[in-house]
């Protein structure tokens, strides 16, 4: 075997106190050598001429000025004069110290000029295209319901508050309406539309825990409500196996029908309320109304939500007053106003649409006070 020429290994400069040979010079071939390998680009053999810019820098594969014959590589492999990153592998020339690239075609970890390539940032992601007539929404994601919706939940209001007097019976319709159009409203608010499926399971726990309150005893509404909720979470939960999408998905999806079932459970609170004291039904009813109404017609930050718990307050007070109960009314209209401006930011985030604002905006503030006012009908009367 014959020794290796110092050039034919990467890595290494020529022998000290030999000149560098010229880039593109080729080597002389050796003796009795037969024909090279297939050359990838034009399909001639080595020492045939190649184009300019097709991998030979110089218009000749290397050896061509050597007759073209191929030279035995001492590893086992025949190489075209430097071709072959690897030994025995033709295809890839690999640069030595001083061979400049070709044009447009840089070697691997070289640049133009043959020194290190630069490091190219990596593009930076675009915003996908918006669909055709819509706007790119900026600026804050919160938006409040408006006007109309709240002289929709000042109509349930008037409603509660004109049925409640009458007992149970006359106050079932208006809660059965209250239940859906908040089960309908939370799957929405949480972005899953449609899901028919799950806003009618969530609407069916309303109406059961309401069948439930109807026949349970007196004085155990709180134990029926809480019964119901339990049952209903079971069955949502075996429903949800029956999900085939990916874990994010069934997540999103289990947590939108529990949450919507159990709002529209605590809906049916002031079922419960009306059983306890009515007039604590209608101060709150009455204190919800004049909060969102309030709200939505005064708009400046920071002050709008005071005002409309102050006149929520004075609209319990005064109900309370009319039935000879003003501690209690002040206390249950302003524990209303707060109920209702939570039910209101609620419904206002992550830019919700119309349908958000008709149905979450106007159920969520009187269905947050429901509890409210079961609660402190048992603390105060």
């Amino acid at each position: 075997m014959s020794t290796p020429h110092p050039h034919d290994q990467p890595g290494y400069g020529p022998p000290t106190g030999q000149p560098h040979p010229p880039a593109g010079a080729g080597y002389a071939p050796a003796p009795g050598a037969g024909p090279g390998p297939y050359a990838p680009d034009g399909g001639q053999g080595p020492g045939a001429p190649v184009a300019p810019g097709h991998g030979d820098p110089h218009g000749l594969r290397y050896g061509a000025d050597h007759g073209g014959a191929a030279r035995q590589d001492p590893y086992g492999g025949q190489r075209d004069g430097h071709q072959g990153g690897q030994y025995g592998a033709p295809g890839h020339r690999t640069p030595y110290r001083g061979d400049a690239p070709a044009p447009g075609h840089a070697g691997p970890g070289y640049g133009p000029a043959g020194g290190p390539t630069p490091a190219v940032p990596a593009p930076e992601a675009e915003e996908p295209p918006l669909a055709p007539g819509t706007v790119r929404r900026v600026g804050s994601p919160i938006r409040p319901p408006g006007i109309r919706p709240a002289a929709i939940t000042a109509l349930f209001g008037a409603l509660i508050a004109v049925s409640a007097p009458f007992g149970l019976y006359a106050l079932l319709p208006v809660v059965v309406v209250l239940q859906a159009v908040t089960a309908a409203g939370w799957f929405r608010l949480n972005g899953m539309w449609p899901a028919r499926q799950g806003i009618l399971l969530a609407f069916a726990a309303g109406l059961a825990a309401d069948v439930v309150l109807i026949l349970a005893p007196a004085g155990e509404a709180a134990g029926a409500l809480a019964g119901t909720l339990g049952v209903w979470f079971l069955l949502v939960i075996v429903l949800q196996l029956r999900h085939h999408g990916e874990g994010d998905d069934r997540l999103a999806s289990l947590t939108a029908t529990a949450a919507s079932a159990l709002l529209a459970v605590v809906a049916g609170g002031l079922l419960a309320a009306v059983t306890v004291n009515r007039t604590a039904v209608v101060a709150v009813a009455v204190a919800v109304a004049v909060a969102a109404l309030s709200r939505a017609a005064l708009t400046v930050p920071w002050v709008s939500p005071v005002v409309a718990l102050a006149l929520a307050t004075g609209a319990g007070a005064g109900v309370g007053h009319w039935a000879q109960a003003l501690p209690e009314g002040a206390l249950l209209g302003a524990a209303a106003g707060v109920c209702a401006l939570t039910g209101l930011r609620v419904a206002s985030y992550d830019w919700p649409s119309r349908f958000v604002h008709f149905t979450a905006g106007v159920a969520l503030p009187m269905t947050a006070a429901a509890p409210a006012a079961y609660l402190l009908a048992r603390a105060l009367f």
